[in-house]
């Protein structure tokens, strides 16, 4: 196949961005691809469980960005501020503008911490944390390990977030740890979550059910925080179902901050009515613009926003990209594939697997619902190898 005169640019330099990059590289070694990324590193994110955890260094999550762009493949370090896809334009941060025959966007999710009053500036210290962000996850540990008595605390927005299991996984380390510290005793954890469910694959919610049961955990479903007060040390909850205000006081609080698509996606032609980009949920192609396509965070697809997930639609991307550079009917296919590694405590995994139904689309030869040593270290070694030497480099 040779089409060096299709123009591919690919925005967003994270998961999705590189794995299509690198793929297409290999299938079309003539093709022009440009990825546009203002970021100077590339971060291996679902290791900052772990981080917040104190089980792993922050800096072995991060990489310069420029050694994950495939050879051949141009990178422009340069910020996406508008798309005009009626002139296949993209505008960057100084005005100029870009111009692709085909158009990827993959430019992640947008972390919204001042929607919480009282948030931005305390993040990392006055007892909230966050795992959500490289600067502040390493301040989650020794916010953990502080607390000795009082409330703790771990939030989960109404928005959509990425990795919806993540504001759990760090709760139940934290729970560990006050036990391993006998002060567990002294310690209530509360887990205050905006959605009226657990998880959002009934097949996996039971097994968590249990996990909290068992830790006496208190869950308190449509609680979504509002402002935190770090001089007092309160969080105050919306209830969603009543539209009470609930404060509650803490000694720790763990904040998932609200997401949503970047500025300059939900302000976009390309924007479904929820603010992320408009993609058919099986071929990836855009609803209205032929020539785009969308994966990743930003993509409007109704399942969890996580690696896994990427790896699957990365596939279908380039399948349906190259078939559509041809003006072939498109061949690929997404069935919603994603994947939740929960981490329920030092050396414990759950690996919910499922697709667009809910339902469980496993990988190994047993129960996945049960807590398992080997799929904590399957998290912890096995996928951030095939991250890095696989899912980047277009071969997993």
């Amino acid at each position: 196949m040779s089409h060096p005169s299709q123009r591919v640019v690919i925005v967003g330099g994270g998961t999705a961005g590189i794995s299509v990059a690198a793929r297409l590289r290999r299938r079309a070694p003539t093709l022009s691809i440009t990825v546009i990324d203002p970021s100077q590193t590339h971060y291996y994110q679902p290791l900052w469980t772990l981080v917040g955890g104190g089980v792993v260094s922050k800096e072995e999550t991060a990489r310069p960005e420029s050694s994950v762009i495939p050879d051949g493949v141009k990178w422009l370090q340069q910020a996406v501020t508008e798309f005009v896809p009626d002139q296949n334009q993209v505008v960057l941060r100084g005005g100029e503008r870009l111009g692709y025959d085909f158009l990827v966007c993959a430019p992640g999710i947008q972390l919204n911490w001042s929607e919480v009053k009282g948030l931005a500036g305390h993040v990392g210290k006055d007892g909230i944390c966050s795992n959500y962000a490289y600067e502040y996850v390493d301040r989650t540990f020794p916010t953990i390990q502080a607390v000795t008595e009082g409330n703790a605390l771990f939030t989960h927005p109404a928005t959509p977030i990425k990795c919806g299991g993540a504001p759990q996984k760090i709760m139940y380390l934290a729970d560990d740890d006050f036990r391993k510290r006998s002060v567990r005793d002294k310690v209530r954890v509360k887990l205050l979550m905006a959605p009226a469910t657990i998880f959002t694959s009934p097949y996996y919610a039971d097994s968590l059910r249990e996990v909290i049961a068992r830790r006496e955990i208190e869950v308190a479903y449509q609680h979504n925080l509002i402002e935190v007060r770090p001089a007092s040390k309160e969080a105050v909850f919306l209830r969603l179902d009543t539209k009470e205000e609930v404060v509650q006081s803490y000694s720790m609080i763990h904040v998932t901050p609200p997401m949503s698509a970047p500025d300059f996606v939900r302000h976009s032609p390309l924007a479904n009515a929820a603010g992320f980009v408009d993609v058919d949920k099986e071929t990836l192609r855009h609803s209205r613009f032929a020539n785009v396509f969308a994966l990743g965070d930003a993509s409007g697809l109704p399942t969890s926003k996580t690696g896994a997930a990427i790896r699957k639609q990365a596939p279908v991307v380039v399948d349906n990209l190259l078939a559509a550079i041809e003006g072939q009917s498109l061949p690929g296919r997404y069935d919603g594939y994603t994947s939740c590694p929960l981490v329920t405590g030092y050396g414990k995994l759950v690996l919910a697997e499922f697709g667009y139904d809910g339902k469980p689309m496993e990988s190994f030869p047993f129960d996945q619902r049960k807590e398992r040593l080997s799929m904590y270290w399957l998290k912890r070694y096995g996928l951030p190898v095939l991250y890095w030497n696989g899912m980047l480099r277009g071969l997993a």
